[in-house]
């Protein structure tokens, strides 16, 4: 049981770090083709501020990641401390 726990163990950070890498690469990719002029403004207290679609499509796939890899983490926690498969 314990060599079973191990080994899913290695896959679930396995995938986390292939996620993880897939979304910094897209966000680089994503941030690197949009260009900087193009964007939308925000008008607030302190007047407009300007978001390029660049940076918003960089926040966007890190954001993805982020939830991919909670619920990745989420999925496995019952497998966990349940003892039993989640699948």
């Amino acid at each position: 049981m314990l060599g079973n726990s191990m080994d899913q163990t290695l896959q679930l950070a396995f995938r986390i770090a292939i996620v993880w890498a897939a979304g910094f690469l897209l966000a680089v990719a994503v941030r690197a083709l949009l260009p900087d002029q193009g964007g939308f403004s925000l008008t607030g207290k302190s007047g407009p501020i300007f978001l390029p679609f660049s940076r918003i499509g960089f926040w966007t796939c890190t954001l993805a990641a982020l939830t991919v890899t909670a619920l990745v983490v989420g999925r496995s926690l019952p497998a966990d401390i349940g003892g039993s498969s989640a699948r």
